[in-house]
């Protein structure tokens, strides 16, 4: 093949290059194969439109956290910082 390769490199690479090719036509098959699949359940499921609620009677409750007034004033100040309407 190549003159100036010895011939051990010239078989590992023949060898690697039939790796790489089967492996690739191995993995166009189970794509392929997996394409057109309907995945199996054990009844009709409805499509969801968008996320569920994650609180209420299904979800988990509410968290609620009482702030004190000079964390509520706090936190006032941060809100005026990120919106650039601080006031010294």
């Amino acid at each position: 093949m190549f003159p100036s390769v010895p011939l051990l490199q010239q078989i590992g690479l023949a060898i690697l290059l039939t790796v790489t090719v089967g492996w690739a036509v191995g993995q166009a098959r189970i794509v392929r194969g997996h394409r057109f699949e309907i995945p199996s359940t054990n009844g009709p499921r409805p499509l969801l439109r968008a996320v569920p609620r994650q609180t209420g009677p299904a979800g988990p409750p509410s968290e609620r956290v009482e702030l004190s007034a000079a964390e509520r004033e706090a936190f006032a100040g941060l809100v005026r910082q990120l919106d650039g309407n601080e006031r010294h």
